[in-house]
Parts: structure tokens; C-alpha cells; sequence
């Protein structure tokens, strides 16, 4: 069963699924493009690696089903006299153990198969990278600080509507979602599109070495392949709001969506 929006689905927003929808999306992206590139080009999963630790803001969006456990003198106080002289009867409690967890972050690289030097560089946001202040967010500016000071391309795609967006400087049509391609020849005029919820996701263009024609990558395709291998209809619970929630003229639309589709 295909997703019931006709282009992002803001279910697969949630940050306890991102993390599954980001994988098959590098994964198909891949294997669209290396259909497309070959043999002047292979695509290669690589990863970007960074700690995240108790201080760590972004934990948050890393254990979205992290609880705060109350002090053991807050329990006793809370549980009264009567429970605290049952020693006898206490039984222990279930709680999240902080530590320091090593994150892992895929993006795709194209690679010239003559040269063995990276082309391109492919990032699909996660919910870290958006998030301000945090080891995340961090990580991927240096990382795309780099990318732009090398003589790679880069594209963004942000398919996500929480935490801070792509930066451009020219004022933009309202959107949702974005994607942002970064030729190395011109650094300085980004191609930009901007994704309205209601709208089907874009074809963007993945740009190649000089003289090579860019590359093509339906990003709805990507989409739907990824919904339909996962089965997310079988588990996302469609009468229940979205996470993040949408914004009322957004949330009143996919309610009627979902209501003809007879879903909600």
C-alpha cells in the first residue's frame, strides 16, 4: 500500500522511525544512481562519526524514548512514610542508563572510478543535524564546511520540517521541505527546491565532473520505494497526529486527505 500523501509523508518524521526511513532512503538513492552512473561513476555509503554525550542537547532527537527518573530522595518523599517502612517489599526500577554513544551518520559519495576522488557528496538530513547547539548539528556543518571549501559537489536534502533550516539569503516561495545542490564552479548560487507539503517531491539534478551530464534522482520514487519495502503501513497509525505536529492549515488538510482515503 503506498503512502496516502502525495508527496513527504510527515509520519515518517517521527525520531524513533527516522532513523530506519533515512537508511533505505541512502540505500535506494544508491542503487537508483549507480544504475544511472555506471561505469564512469559508483556511489559508496560513507559515514560521519561523532560522540554524543550527557551534555549533548541533541539527545533528545537521538532517545526520543528517553524518561527522566525522579531522585531517590524525590521517590521517597513522593511514596510516603508508609511505603518507605516497607523495606521488605521494594522492588527495583526500570530506568535509562546515560552513557557516552558513538552516532553514526550515512551519506552517499560519487566517486570518479578513473580518478578514485569523490565527485559528489549526497546528505539526507536527520533530525542531529537540526538541532541547534547540538554534537550533531556540529558535526555536519564541519563536515559541509569541508565539503564546500573542496572541489566536490554538494547536495542537501531536508525532508524533515523540525529544527533550523538550510540557510539562503534570497527570500524563497513557502515550502516545507528543501533541497540544496552546490555546484563546485559556482559555489555561490546554490540551486534550491523549495518542497510544499501538498506538493509530490521533486527530480533534482546531481551534478558530475565538467563536460558530464548531471545525473537524475526522483526523489518521490526514492519515496515510495522506501514506504513500499518497509511496509510503513502496516505501521504507522494514521488516526493519530503526526510527530512533529503539523501547523493548523497543514493539519486540517491531512485530515481530510486521510478522511477520503478512509484512513482516519
Amino acid at each position: 500500500m503506498p503512502s496516502p500523501f502525495p508527496g513527504m509523508d510527515p509520519y515518517l518524521e517521527h525520531p524513533g522511525r527516522w532513523p530506519d526511513v533515512h537508511h533505505r532512503l541512502i540505500s535506494i538513492a544508491s542503487d537508483l544512481l549507480t544504475d544511472q552512473l555506471r561505469p564512469r561513476y559508483f556511489v559508496r555509503v560513507e559515514e560521519r562519526v561523532y560522540l554524543s554525550d550527557q551534555q549533548d542537547p541533541g539527545r533528545a532527537v537521538i532517545i526520543p524514548d528517553m524518561r527522566v527518573v525522579a531522585s531517590s530522595e524525590e521517590q521517597r518523599h513522593a511514596a510516603g512514610p508508609a511505603a518507605a517502612s516497607a523495606v521488605a517489599t521494594i522492588e527495583p526500577v526500570i530506568a535509562t542508563t546515560l552513557f557516552d554513544e558513538e552516532i553514526h551518520e550515512a551519506r552517499l559519495e560519487v566517486i570518479d572510478r578513473e580518478l578514485r576522488s569523490v565527485v559528489t557528496v549526497i546528505e539526507f538530513l536527520s533530525p542531529t543535524n537540526k538541532y541547534p547547539g547540538s554534537r550533531g548539528e556540529r558535526s555536519y556543518q564541519e563536515k559541509r564546511l569541508e565539503v564546500m571549501r573542496s572541489p566536490s559537489h554538494l547536495v542537501e536534502i531536508d525532508l524533515l520540517r523540525a529544527g533550523k533550516a538550510i540557510e539562503v539569503q534570497q527570500a524563497l516561495p513557502a515550502y516545507d521541505y528543501l533541497v540544496h545542490v552546490s555546484r563546485f564552479e559556482d559555489r555561490h548560487k546554490g540551486m534550491l527546491w523549495p518542497i510544499p507539503l501538498q506538493g509530490p517531491l521533486p527530480q533534482i539534478e546531481i551534478p558530475l565532473r565538467s563536460g558530464d551530464a548531471p545525473a537524475t534522482l526522483n526523489l518521490q520514487d526514492v519515496l515510495a520505494t522506501a514506504y513500499d519495502r518497509a511496509a510503513y503501513d502496516l505501521d504507522i497509525d494514521y488516526r493519530a497526529d503526526p510527530v512533529p505536529p503539523l501547523p493548523p492549515v497543514h493539519a486540517d488538510w491531512a485530515d481530510r486527505l486521510l478522511k477520503d482515503k478512509r484512513i482516519r
